[in-house]
């Protein structure tokens, strides 16, 4: 490197600075003289290592003073041209992209279609925590402690309990059903009674095609004098007929849950088949959507109802399953993901 090749960089600069008219042309100078990895000063500097060191310490003189020389340069000429247009090559006639719009999620979708039917029949739609305390989610549900029915339910537990509310109780747990707000409403409320329970609820379950540990339930109650077990297929069938389609067929079939005595668990007909047997409903024609039965005598008990002026019934069903048969799909992760290309085709 002698000082003749600087002089020939110096005057390759002026050449192409001189041509420069535009901000992108100021650019593509400085990249083509100042850039990091292929600009042509640059490439001087990195050979300054193989020079003697006395004529190293004179030509990296002369290279970093050639280089505060093209900075000042670019940067008069830049201030001159004035900054690139921020939409500079855009056409501004063209029209605007339009802007996605969002759409309210399936199970959002499915949840307000359960309340619209409920509601239309009377009922008082109400909402709780998710905190909740073991009197309100298991005792006063007839499971006390160390009662069997607790292991159908996975429960999480907090870490320690939330400080004491007016009743002196302290949530201990996330409510594994909304069925503890049948219990805070009669707690505060004489019969009648007719609401639903809509909300998240959670259980110690693996993520995978048919459970999260995250769910969304409805749970309903009516109490009253005279009610039947026939009061609670009427209403179960109204509503199926108003959610699948009327003329579904229905049936109840006999379980077990500790806060309803009868129980039953409540089967629609397939769907996919229509009652023909398939791979969907397992080649039995049924598909089971909800649990149900007539309020346990000593859930009664437990609010201060008289089990032998009042009877009522209740039933909780899964937002989720629902949805899934609503829209033909076979994996409840698909709700969870967020993936807009499987949302958008249940957009309303």
């Amino acid at each position: 490197m002698s000082v003749s090749d600087l002089s020939t960089l110096q005057a390759e600069f002026d050449e192409a600075l001189s041509q420069a008219q535009s901000a992108a042309d100021l650019k593509a100078v400085r990249d083509r003289f100042l850039g990091r990895k292929s600009g042509r000063l640059t490439a001087l500097l990195k050979t300054l290592g193989s020079l003697p060191p006395d004529e190293r310490r004179t030509v990296g003189a002369a290279v970093n003073a050639l280089k505060q020389t093209f900075e000042a340069r670019l940067a008069e000429r830049e201030a001159a041209v004035g900054s690139p247009a921020p939409f500079e090559g855009v056409d501004i006639t063209l029209p605007g992209r339009r802007p996605a719009l969002g759409r309210r999620h399936p199970l959002t979708q499915v949840r307000e279609r359960i309340e619209d039917i409920f509601a239309g029949m009377g009922y008082q739609i109400i909402e709780g925590p998710e905190l909740e305390d073991d009197w309100h989610n298991f005792e006063a549900l007839n499971m006390p402690a160390e009662h069997p029915a607790r292991d159908m339910q996975d429960t999480l537990y907090l870490s320690a309990p939330m400080p004491a509310d007016a009743s002196g109780r302290r949530a201990s747990l996330l409510r594994t059903h909304t069925s503890g707000m049948q219990i805070r409403y009669m707690e505060a409320h004489e019969p009648p009674v007719r609401l639903i329970a809509p909300g998240r609820v959670y259980r110690r379950d693996n993520f995978d095609a048919t459970h999260t540990p995250m769910f969304t339930q409805v749970e309903g109650l009516v109490v009253d004098r005279d009610i039947s077990l026939g009061d609670l297929k009427g209403t179960l069938q109204v509503f199926a007929e108003q959610f699948f389609g009327a003329g579904v067929a229905t049936r109840l079939r006999p379980s077990f849950f500790p806060y309803t005595e009868p129980s039953a668990e409540l089967d629609v007909e397939c769907q996919g088949c229509g009652g023909r047997g398939c791979p969907l409903c397992k080649y039995t024609g049924w598909i089971e959507v909800l649990g149900c039965g007539m309020v346990h005598p000593a859930v009664f008990e437990a609010v201060g109802y008289d089990p032998e002026q009042y009877t009522g019934f209740a039933f909780g069903v899964g937002i989720e399953r629902l949805a899934l048969r609503l829209y033909g799909v076979d994996d409840i992760r698909m709700f969870y993901e967020n993936d807009l290309r499987f949302l958008e085709q249940l957009a309303p």
